[in-house]
């Protein structure tokens, strides 16, 4: 997209000291945003942002920091440098971006956060993604339906958790250790995959080395490292998923997630929605127009499974439905 957009600042549009680009003369949408991603893996990045972003009419600079805090505070400096007048930031680590958005606001550019949180809510106009923790009590509920369905009375679980400090860890972490809890479940062993696959594969390796014969559980924090742990437990010969020795959950259903619960590789996947750019333009067009957003926007989410054992379970009071993945839903995926 190179068409020409007015660029002017209106300061009645702005929220304190930000302000957000404006309409371009057709009414269209105007400005550059500029993008910054954790890392670009699988069909979970930024690149359908960049996409619908491009597609309503905005310029759009995206950047991937490879998982790297350093990388990414850097990233965020250079797009401030670059003059986008709205930054949609993915954070590694919420604390280590403190400073750089000071550092947006000094240059009067607004900052929505999608996805993992920032510690200082100042920092941002609007926070868009998901409940971190009802995804961790939906899987905790899950495996205590499946588990009573099934007959098994002890459950032994390891956990790999996500990069330490990411809201989606302690969320997914603090709401499934809740149900661990109530139902006095052993967690034998939690340790950080870095929400990759080579990092689910060591700490699984690790962990069979440990613990093998013990478990028969595995609850990962996404769907990469839940590659990186079958790989590991298909090494070691143990079984897993539907019929197998050991139960295993994931997080995000992304595509190839969502294929691996179909084939019965993974039990159950919980659902990290990665379509924010409708819920994020939404709240640029209320900046737009004076208005003040939500501080948070919560995405609708779905809790995905193989087997047609349950139909919903009661997360937070609410009965939920579960959804058996067919092809028909892996094909329509994002």
């Amino acid at each position: 997209m190179k068409r020409k957009v007015a660029m002017a600042m209106v300061a009645a549009m702005a929220v304190g000291s930000l302000t957000v680009p404006v309409m371009a003369e057709d009414g269209a949408a105007g400005g550059k945003i500029g993008i910054s991603m954790p890392t670009q893996s699988l069909e979970r990045d930024g690149s359908y942002l960049q996409k619908q972003f491009e597609d309503a009419g905005y310029e759009v600079e995206l950047t991937y920091s490879d998982n790297e805090t350093d990388r990414q505070v850097n990233d965020i400096q250079n797009l401030i440098s670059d003059g986008v007048n709205l930054l949609v930031v993915a954070a590694i680590d919420g604390e280590a971006l403190n400073t750089v958005m000071d550092e947006a606001a000094d240059a009067g550019i607004p900052v929505i956060v999608i996805d993992r949180t920032i510690d200082d809510s100042d920092k941002y106009v609007s926070w868009v993604g998901s409940n971190f923790k009802t995804e961790g009590l939906a899987a905790g509920e899950w495996l205590k339906a499946y588990t009573d369905a099934k007959g098994i009375s002890d459950v032994n679980v390891l956990v790999i958790e996500g990069s330490t400090g990411a809201s989606a860890t302690i969320g997914r972490t603090d709401g499934f250790k809740e149900i661990a809890d109530a139902n006095v479940w052993n967690i034998l062993d939690s340790q950080t995959g870095d929400f990759t696959q080579a990092g689910g594969q060591e700490v699984m390796e690790s962990y069979i080395k440990s613990y093998e014969g013990k478990f028969n559980v595995v609850v990962c924090q996404n769907d990469n490292e839940a590659f990186g742990a079958m790989d590991a437990m298909k090494a070691a010969g143990i079984s897993y998923g539907v019929d197998g020795d050991v139960i295993l959950v994931s997080f995000d259903a992304c595509t190839a997630g969502l294929e691996y619960v179909m084939s019965g590789d993974i039990n159950a996947d919980f659902e990290c929605n990665p379509l924010a750019a409708p819920f994020v333009e939404e709240v640029i067009k209320q900046l737009q127009a004076g208005e003040t957003p939500e501080k948070e926007v919560y995405m609708t989410e779905h809790w995905f499974v193989n087997e047609d054992v349950l139909s919903t379970i009661n997360v937070n009071g609410e009965d939920q439905d579960l959804t058996v993945v067919t092809k028909e839903i892996v094909d329509a995926q994002y």
